[in-house]
C-alpha cells in the first residue's frame, strides 16, 4: 500500500494548529509537505510485506557448502546501523546496530542484501523486538537457511527523552532460530566473533 503524502500533510497541519500554532505562518509553510516526504522515506517499509522484501533481495549464489566440516559455518555481519520509530510514541529508535548471522544452506546471500533487509525492515512503526523476528523471518526465507541469529542493540526516544528520560538507556535483544536456538556451543562462538 503506497503511503498517503496528501492526507499526511493534512493531518500535519491539524497537529500544528492542535499545538497552538499557525501553519499559514512563513516558517511552518512548507513543513507539512516536508514532513509528508520525509515519512514517506522513513516508513518506505511499511508498503512492503515480509514477504516482498524477500523478493526484493532475494540474490543469492548457490555454494556446495554441505560437506560435514562446514555444517557449523557461520556468516556474520555486525555493526548494520539502522533506526525506526516505536509504534508506542512514534519516537526514533536510534544508535540501533544490527549483527545478521546464519549458517548457509547450500546458499549464500550478497552481504549487502542483508544490510538492505535490515535498513527495510526498520523503516516501519516497530518494536525492536519484532524488527529481530522480521529480519530472522526474511534471511530464513532467502537462504533457505533455518540457522539465523539477529542481535539488535539501540536507544529508545520514548527512554532517553520523554517518561523517565534516561539517557543513555540501551536496549538488545536478540532472535534465535533453528540450531542457534538450541546449541549452545554455537551461541558461545556467536557471542565470542561479535566480541
Amino acid at each position: 500500500m503506497a503511503i498517503d503524502t496528501k492526507a499526511i500533510e493534512e493531518h500535519i497541519k491539524g497537529i500544528l494548529i492542535a499545538l497552538g500554532d499557525n501553519p499559514d505562518r512563513e516558517g511552518l509553510k512548507d513543513t507539512p509537505k516536508r514532513v509528508a516526504k520525509m515519512y514517506e522515506e522513513v516508513f518506505k517499509g511499511m508498503e512492503y510485506s515480509n514477504d516482498e522484501i524477500a523478493d526484493m533481495f532475494n540474490k543469492t549464489f548457490e555454494e556446495d557448502l554441505s560437506d560435514s566440516e562446514n555444517e557449523s559455518d557461520i556468516v556474520l555481519v555486525k555493526d548494520i546501523e539502522i533506526f525506526s520509530h516505536c509504534e508506542h510514541h512514534m519516537t526514533l529508535m536510534y544508535n540501533m546496530k544490527v549483527a545478521v548471522a546464519y549458517i548457509p544452506n547450500k546458499k549464500l546471500i550478497g552481504l549487502s542484501k542483508i544490510a538492505r533487509i535490515a535498513d527495510m525492515v526498520s523503516r516501519r512503526l516497530q518494536l525492536q523486538e519484532r524488527i529481530g523476528k522480521d529480519i530472522a523471518e526474511i534471511m530464513q526465507k532467502v537462504t533457505s537457511s533455518k540457522d539465523i541469529a539477529v542481535i539488535i542493540e539501540g536507544e529508545h526516544g520514548c527512554m532517553t527523552s520523554r517518561g523517565i528520560r534516561k539517557a543513555g538507556t540501551k536496549t538488545t535483544t536478540m532472535t534465535l532460530r533453528g540450531k542457534f536456538k538450541t546449541d549452545d556451543s554455537l551461541v558461545n562462538k556467536l557471542m565470542a566473533l561479535l566480541h
